[in-house]
C-alpha cells in the first residue's frame, strides 16, 4: 500500500495496514509522551473502543513523497509472524494543522519493561543480571533476529529499549525501521545531538548511513557488553565504551578481562563472541548464525527458541543417497535419525515424490504425513524443504480424498499450522504461495468450521485478496487463491465481511484478464454463489456479477460445477433483487440469460441438479410480474412443462441441488423454496 496521493499539501485521509474510516488518530486518546526517540516523538495512547494501551511513535516528514516511501517501505512488517517480533498494529500518515506538518505514525505494542529497564535496575543495584534468563532471551532476540536476516529485513535500531519484555521470560523485537527514515541526516544528527545514548548503539558505517545485517550485529554486541558489565560500569562509561569501540577496539579487552576477573557468569562464551560481533570492518563481523554457534554450540547456552538444526555439519549426498535406496519404511526410518539434517530430509521427500503411489502405501499413509510436517516444523527456515514437504503433502491429500474418503479426519490441525506457518515465513513466495493455498484449500474443507475461523482471525482472507490484486499475471495464484476464498466462505463464518466487498471486482479483473479460462472461471462462480448467501454482494454490483455469472457459463456449459454454482449464484441474486432479474432477461450482445438457459437445460437435461438450480432460477424470475411476459415470450412455459414431465417431484426437489459446491450430493439444504413446488406454480400461467 503506498501513501495518500497530494499535491503536497494535507492529506484528506491517513492511510494504514488495517482501514478505519475517518482520522486515524480520533480512536485514540493519548495519554502521555516517552522520552522522544532518535526519529520522532513517542506517544502511549489509549484505543477509545477497546481501552488496550499502545504506542504510536510519530514520525515528522519532509513532504508527501518521503513519508510514501516510508509507508511503503514498512507495509511489509505487518506481514511479519513471529513469537518474538512485535509487529506495527496500524500504520498511517497524518496531519498536524496547528504547525504544519506531515507525520508517519507507527502504532505499537505497549509494555511498560524492556532490557533497558532490567540493565537501569541491575546497574543501581551493582547486581549481574541471572545467566540462565539471560541466555533464555538471548536466545529468543537471536532467534527473531535470525528470522528478519533470513527474510532481508534489516531491524536498523536495535537498542535495548527496542527489546520490550511481554512478561518475564518473554521478549519481542520492536521498532523495525525503513532505510529512508533512517537515512533521514539532517534529521538524524539533531535528535542524536539531542540525546547521545541513541547514537552509541549504532554501528560505524550506520553514522554514514550505511545499514546491512552487520550493523544488527554490531548493536547486538553493544546490547550483550551492556548486559554483562551493568555490575561493576555506570551508564555513562558504558556509552563512551560502546563509542570508543569504533575507533579502539582494543578498550574491549579491558572490559571482557574484568568480567573474567569479578566472575561474571559465562565471561568465557562472551569472551569468544563479542570481538567477532564488535568488528569495525562489517566484512570481518561474525553473522548471526556465528553468534548462535558460538554460544548455544561452542558454548554451553541453553534456550527453548534455538533450533540447532540448522547449524549441523551436513551429511554428504553420497552417504545419503545410499541411505535413502530403500522403500517407504526404511526412507521414514532415516528421516527420523536424522531429523536435524535439513539435506537428509530435503533429499528424502524429493525421493518419496518420484515413488510410484503403490510403493508410498497410498491412498494413505498416515506415519508418512506425520514425519513431513514434523520435518516442515523443524526447518522452517530452509524454503527448499518448504517447498518439497508442501509438494508431497499436496499429492498425498490428493490422493487420499480421491480414494480413501476415511482420510478426511486425518486433514488434522497440525496440517493446517505447518503450512500456515510455511506462508507466513514466505509470504511472497510465489511457487510456495500456490503449493499453501492448495493445501489450505483441502484441510479446511475437511476439517471443523473453527478452522475456517481461526484462518481469518490469522489474517488469510486479506493475504488472498491483496494477492489476487497484485498477482493477476499469475494464472496459478489466481486459481489457487479463489479455491481457498471459496473454501473459507463455504461454511458461512465471516470474522469480518468488510474485505469480501471487495471481491467482486477483483474477481472482475481477473476474468478479464483470463477471459477464456473454464478453471479460473469455475472458481468464480464458486465464490460469487457463496457471496451472494452471505449477503456480500452490494445492490451497485448485481449488474456486474450476473453479467460475469452469464459469461461464464456461456465459456464453459460442459464443467457442470461451473453451470450448477453460477446458476445458483443468479437464482440467490435474482430472489432478492429485480434489477438482477431483469439483467438475465436482458437481450445483450451474447443473447440474453433466458436463451442461455434453454441451451443449458438441453444440454444437461438428463442431469437432476442441474434442472433443479435452472428451475429455481426461473421460479425467482417468475416472482417478479415485470418479468412474466418475457418469460412467456420467450417460451418458457413449455420449457417449465417438460421439466415437470420428466422429472416426478422427489427427484427433482432432491437436496442434492442444495449441496455445498464441489461437494458430493447430500450436504445440508440452503434456506428458501425447493423448485418442484415453484415449477407448479409456473405451469399455471396464464
Amino acid at each position: 500500500m503506498l501513501g495518500p496521493e497530494s499535491d503536497g499539501r494535507r492529506p484528506t485521509q491517513g492511510e494504514r495496514g488495517p482501514g478505519y474510516p475517518g482520522e486515524p488518530m480520533d480512536k485514540y486518546q493519548v495519554l502521555y509522551q516517552l522520552n522522544p526517540g532518535a526519529l520522532g516523538v513517542n506517544l502511549v495512547v489509549e484505543e477509545m473502543e477497546t481501552k488496550v494501551k499502545r504506542v504510536i511513535k510519530q514520525v515528522e516528514c519532509m513532504d508527501d513523497h518521503e513519508a510514501s516511501q516510508a509507508l511503503e517501505e514498512l507495509m511489509p512488517l505487518l506481514k511479519l509472524r513471529h513469537t518474538h517480533i512485535s509487529v506495527y498494529r496500524e500504520l498511517f500518515i497524518t496531519w498536524n494543522g496547528e504547525i504544519s506538518s506531515l507525520y508517519l505514525c507507527l502504532v505499537m505494542e505497549f509494555n511498560k519493561l524492556s532490557f533497558q529497564e532490567v540493565i537501569e535496575d541491575k546497574r543501581k543495584a551493582k547486581e549481574i543480571i541471572d545467566s540462565k534468563w539471560m541466555q533464555n532471551v538471548l536466545g529468543q532476540v537471536l532467534d527473531a533476529l535470525e528470522y528478519l536476516h533470513h527474510l532481508d529485513i534489516i531491524h536498523r535500531n536495535l537498542k535495548p529499549s527496542n527489546i520490550i519484555l511481554v512478561s518475564s521470560d518473554h521478549c519481542k523485537l520492536q521498532d523495525l525501521s525503513s532505510n529512508v527514515l533512517m537515512t533521514n541526516k539532517a534529521k538524524w544528527n539533531i535528535r542524536a545531538e539531542e540525546d547521545p545514548f541513541h547514537k552509541s548503539w549504532m554501528a560505524p558505517e550506520a553514522l554514514n548511513f550505511s545499514f546491512s545485517q552487520k550493523s544488527d550485529i554490531w548493536s547486538l554486541g553493544c546490547i550483550i557488553l551492556d548486559m554483562t558489565s551493568c555490575s561493576f560500569m555506570d551508564s555513562t562509561e558504558a556509552m563512551y565504551l560502546r563509542k570508543s569501540l569504533r575507533q579502539s577496539p582494543g578498550s574491549l579487552e579491558t572490559v571482557l578481562k574484568t568480567m573474567e576477573e569479578k566472575q561474571i557468569p559465562d565471561a568465557e562464551t562472551f569472551g569468544n563472541l563479542l570481538p567477532g560481533m564488535l568488528q569495525i570492518d562489517p566484512s570481518d563481523r561474525i553473522t548471526i548464525k556465528d553468534v548462535v554457534h558460538i554460544t548455544f554450540l561452542s558454548g554451553s547456552f541453553k534456550s527453548s527458541c534455538i533450533s540447532l538444526t540448522l547449524y549441523r555439519e551436513t551429511v554428504p549426498a553420497s552417504i545419503t543417497d545410499m541411505l535413502l535406496e530403500g522403500n517407504v519404511a526404511s526412507i521414514l526410518e532415516v528421516m527420523q535419525n536424522f531429523s536435524g539434517w535439513p539435506e537428509v530430509q530435503f533429499r528424502a521427500m524429493r525421493r518419496l515424490l518420484k515413488m510410484p503411489a503403490d510403493q508410498l502405501g497410498l491412498p494413505w499413509c498416515p506415519e508418512l504425513v506425520e514425519v513431513v510436517v514434523t520435518t516442515m516444523q523443524l526447518h522452517d527456515r530452509v524454503l527448499d524443504i518448504q517447498l518439497c514437504a508442501c509438494s508431497l503433502l499436496l499429492h498425498l491429500l490428493g490422493q487420499a480424498m480421491v480414494h480413501h474418503p476415511e482420510a478426511k479426519a486425518l486433514c488434522n490441525q497440525a496440517i493446517t499450522s505447518a503450512v500456515l506457518s510455511a506462508l507466513w515465513s514466505y509470504p511472497e513466495e510465489e511457487s510456495l504461495l500456490v503449493l499453501v493455498y492448495s493445501l489450505l484449500t483441502i484441510t479446511t474443507t475437511q476439517e471443523s468450521e473453527s478452522v475456517s475461523e481461526e484462518l481469518q482471525n490469522a489474517g488469510l482472507l486479506e493475504h488472498i485478496l491483496e494477492h489476487l490484486n497484485s498477482s493477476l499475471e499469475s494464472r496459478d495464484v489466481c486459481v489457487s487463491g479463489l479455491g481457498l476464498l471459496w473454501a473459507l466462505l463455504l461454511d458461512g463464518i465471516i470474522v469480518n465481511k468488510a474485505p469480501l466487498e471487495k471481491v467482486p471486482d477483483l474477481i472482475s479483473q481477473v476474468l478479464a484478464t483470463y477471459p477464456a479460462d473454464g478453471e479460473m472461471a469455475e472458481a468464480s462462480c464458486g465464490v460469487f454463489w457463496l457471496l451472494s448467501l452471505l449477503g456480500c454482494i452490494k445492490e451497485q454490483q448485481f449488474e456486474q456479477v450476473v453479467a460475469l455469472l452469464l459469461q461464464s457459463i456461456r465459456l464453459c456449459q460442459n464443467r457442470v460445477l461451473l453451470v450448477n454454482n453460477a446458476y445458483r449464484g443468479l437464482a440467490s441474486l435474482v430472489e432478492v433483487s429485480e434489477l438482477a432479474a431483469f439483467k438475465v432477461v436482458v437481450q445483450e450482445e451474447g443473447g440474453s440469460g433466458l436463451s442461455l438457459v434453454k441451451e443449458t437445460y438441453q444440454l444437461h437435461k438428463d442431469d437432476p441438479e442441474v434442472v433443479e438450480n435452472v428451475g429455481m432460477l426461473l421460479v425467482h424470475l417468475a416472482s417478479y410480474e415485470e418479468i412474466l411476459p418475457e418469460l412467456v415470450s420467450s417460451s418458457m412455459k413449455a420449457l417449465v412443462q417438460e421439466i415437470k414431465e420428466r422429472f416426478t417431484s422427489s427427484l427433482v426437489s432432491d437436496s442434492s441441488a442444495f449441496s455445498k459446491p464441489g461437494l458430493p450430493p447430500g450436504g445440508s439444504p440452503q434456506p428458501g423454496c425447493t423448485a418442484s413446488g415453484g415449477l407448479e406454480q409456473m405451469i399455471a400461467w396464464n
